[in-house]
């Protein structure tokens, strides 16, 4: 008996904790708070982003393509035949 009754108190208590949860999350108190919340962030962040300094690249005709002239009589190797056991 005492064993149901402290089961019975145990799922009330998580029952009315998600009860609570809920009503609090899905409430138009919560909803106005995020909103604004995000609002203010997106406001510093376009302020920030405003004073940030923009960069000229550096990095035009820093890659040079070599041909490769060196070795035009290099063997070439078949992965098949690499696997035959003469």
């Amino acid at each position: 008996m005492i064993k149901e009754i402290k089961y019975f108190i145990y799922i009330a208590t998580i029952i009315i904790f998600l009860f609570f949860v809920g009503k609090y999350y899905f409430s138009e108190t919560n909803k106005k708070n995020n909103y604004l919340k995000t609002s203010i962030l997106d406001k510093k962040i376009l302020n920030i982003e405003d004073k940030l300094p923009i960069l000229e690249s550096d990095t035009d005709n820093v890659v040079e393509y070599v041909e490769n002239t060196l070795n035009k009589n290099k063997k070439k190797y078949y992965f098949w035949n690499l696997l035959k056991n003469d």
